[in-house]
C-alpha cells in the first residue's frame, strides 16, 4: 500500500475498528475474555490485524506518537501469528487492559491530524 495521508487514514481507521471490536467482544472485562475461547480467538485475531496495520503506517505518521512502542507492537504480532501454540492469554489480556487504551488515544489523535 502506498504511504500517503489517505493510506494512513485508512489504516488508522482499521486500527480503530479493531480496538473497538476488542472492547465490544470483552466488554472491557477480564472475566468475559477468560470465559470464552471464541472471545479469546476474536481478540487475538483483532490484535494481529491491528498490529499488521501499524506496520504499514508511514514513518511520518508514526513519528507523531513517539510514546507508542511501534516495534514492540510488531514483535507482539509476530508472537501471535507464529507462536499460536504457545499464546499466553495473560499476556494478551495485559495488552488489552494496559496497552490498548494508550494506543486508542494515540490513534484518535493521529486520525485528527491526517
Amino acid at each position: 500500500m502506498k504511504s500517503d495521508a489517505r493510506s494512513d487514514r485508512v489504516l488508522l481507521e482499521h486500527i480503530r475498528e479493531c480496538i473497538d471490536r476488542i472492547s465490544e467482544y470483552t466488554g472491557c472485562k477480564r472475566s468475559s475474555f477468560y470465559a470464552s475461547r471464541l472471545v479469546q480467538d476474536a481478540v487475538v485475531r483483532n490484535l494481529q490485524l491491528l498490529a499488521e496495520s501499524t506496520q504499514r503506517l508511514s514513518n511520518a505518521v508514526k513519528e507523531t506518537e513517539t510514546d507508542i512502542p511501534w516495534r514492540a507492537i510488531a514483535g507482539f504480532r509476530n508472537v501471535l501469528v507464529h507462536g499460536y501454540l504457545e499464546i499466553d492469554l495473560d499476556a494478551v489480556w495485559s495488552v488489552v487492559e494496559q496497552d490498548l487504551p494508550k494506543l486508542s488515544r494515540a490513534i484518535d489523535r493521529m486520525v485528527r491530524s491526517v
